[in-house]
């Protein structure tokens, strides 16, 4: 299905970009939320008007990206969780988790889709987590996972 981009967006392409994608991942993704039209000779010159101004919020969300990057960048938080005997978590740390604890320490409100750990936070010790937060803009943080009963 083509479609005319009306954001950047990573492996995809950049603002007023005319692509094919499938058409679930364009009727049930891009298209809700805002992110493409459908690639009609209207909806492709009214993309054409509007670039500017789509170019600007572009500009804007990627400051303010770049602004949370910086705060971020290479920081450690420390999560509390029960462990059994051989240090391995009851469940895992999931990036809502991580999200809600960059909330209250840094007061910085991310979405938990743009938190990847590198690999599944299932044991105690020190992870890699990449925060996705513009299509240009990516920054690293630290999650140390602790035992709950250490820290009283």
């Amino acid at each position: 299905m083509k479609i005319v981009l009306l954001e950047n967006l990573r492996k995809l392409g950049a603002i007023g970009d005319t692509i094919n994608v499938k058409r679930g991942y364009a009727r049930n993704f891009l298209i809700p939320e805002k992110k493409a039209l459908f690639a009609s000779e209207k909806n492709i010159k009214e993309v054409e008007k509007i670039k500017t101004d789509l170019n600007k919020k572009d500009q804007e969300k990627k400051k303010i990206a770049k602004e949370i990057a910086d705060k971020l960048k290479n920081k450690t938080f420390q999560i509390k969780k029960l462990v059994t005997e051989n240090k391995e978590l009851y469940g895992s740390v999931k990036p809502t988790e991580i999200s809600k604890i960059i909330k209250e320490s840094e007061n910085i409100e991310l979405s938990s889709s743009l938190i990847q750990p590198v690999k599944e936070i299932k044991s105690v010790g020190v992870f890699k987590v990449i925060l996705n937060l513009h299509s240009e803009i990516e920054s690293s943080i630290s999650i140390k996972v602790v035992p709950e009963e250490l820290i009283k």
